[in-house]
């Protein structure tokens, strides 16, 4: 069976065409730069400029380099299921309808996944289309762990909880971990570190806490996002740089993280800075590694006997010198690399002494994503 796969973002649509009975890409593309002058829209490692005015376009475009007859079902990446969705979903009015309404907890996010949703329920009249939602792995989270310490009545009333994302991505390295150490179970911490970041601590292969909270937002410090920060400083923005608290929450999630230290998202440039002398961007890196290293401890004390850290994303998987700070502070844990094998950026990159195996996993979405909806259909 084919099944065409969209994980939109906010100005980006990735793609692929997959062939779910042997797991080979027929088509895999990019459309990035959605709603500016100039879009690249790259299909199989080929480039070309468009402009793409909305993701509504920008799935037309997408399905264009495919022949729909061969299209036999979609799957759509969706970032916020609420506590509706603990699994993948076929999708009809009442999911599109909830879908929509859960777009007050993920704005960036949601509106355009319903967008191509609506998009491929246009263009494809006909063919099924599932919803595999980033919050349902998290759902085997206990109560102490998702719950605020606000008052109870406002969970109950408005749902306000951890829900945690990326969870396609941690479920994926799950069970490539199980694959690699040959246990039915396993005990890890899941560091999925892209522009994106969280981690999350897997006891016998269920989530059981995560770094992000009823958005994105909460935990790591990441590209552009702040991550952890004292309550009170949007109110203190609020007052002494007279913004709206809408627009310190934009400023926390676009001008924040890497970027608010050094003036860079990206970790590979803050690098070649920081070997220039940038202090700025040697600064950025060294908090970017402190909270990471910060979290995974504390994930370590929480699933007992750990089997396994596992890093995956793009800084996870590349950034050698990332894992090199995280784990060097966790000697006293018995964690140590194998320097070689952490440059080469191998499967496993700890020493052969090292008391916790490090893992080093490429994540694969789309793949996760296309198993689930076959499961779906067959269900």
């Amino acid at each position: 069976m084919n099944v065409f796969l969209l994980n939109a973002g906010s100005s980006s649509l990735k793609f692929q065409f997959i062939n779910t009975d042997d797991g080979s890409v027929l088509t895999r593309g990019l459309v990035d730069g959605i709603g500016l002058e100039t879009c690249k829209f790259i299909v199989n490692g080929k480039e070309q400029s468009k402009r793409v005015r909305n993701h509504g376009e920008a799935v037309q475009l997408a399905l264009s380099v495919v022949e729909a007859s061969t299209i036999h079902a979609v799957g759509h990446r969706v970032v916020h299921g609420g506590e509706k969705y603990r699994d993948a979903t076929l999708i009809n009015e009442d999911v599109i309808k909830t879908i929509d309404e859960l777009s007050v907890l993920a704005p960036l996010h949601n509106p355009h996944n319903l967008s191509g949703i609506l998009a491929c329920k246009s263009s494809l009249p006909g063919v099924a289309q599932v919803a595999v939602f980033d919050t349902a792995f998290h759902h085997t989270l206990p109560e102490e762990a998702f719950l605020y310490a606000i008052p109870l009545e406002l969970y109950r009333k408005y749902g306000i909880r951890k829900y945690g994302f990326h969870g396609t991505s941690h479920r994926y390295v799950m069970l490539k971990a199980r694959e690699i150490l040959g246990r039915e179970h396993v005990n890890l911490v899941t560091c999925h570190l892209g522009n994106g970041c969280s981690i999350t601590a897997i006891r016998k292969n269920r989530s059981i806490d995560t770094t992000m909270g009823l958005t994105p937002l909460q935990g790591l410090m990441m590209g552009t996002r702040s991550g952890d920060i004292d309550p009170e400083i949007v109110s203190f923005l609020c007052d002494h740089e007279h913004l709206t608290p809408g627009q310190v929450i934009d400023l926390l999630n676009d001008r924040s993280g890497l970027l608010g230290i050094s003036g860079h998202s990206d970790v590979r440039k803050n690098r070649e800075l920081a070997l220039a002398g940038d202090v700025q961007a040697s600064l950025a890196l060294k908090m970017f590694s402190y909270r990471v290293t910060a979290y995974v401890g504390a994930y370590l004390g929480i699933i007992g006997e750990a089997d396994a850290i596992v890093f995956t994303a793009g800084i996870g998987e590349g950034a050698y010198f990332i894992r090199e700070q995280i784990c060097g502070r966790l000697k006293h844990l018995g964690v140590a690399l194998d320097a070689e094998r952490n440059r080469n950026n191998e499967l496993i990159v700890s020493s052969s002494d090292s008391r916790i195996t490090v893992l080093v996993i490429p994540t694969n979405e789309e793949l996760m994503i296309a198993r689930e909806t076959m499961a779906v259909l067959r269900s």
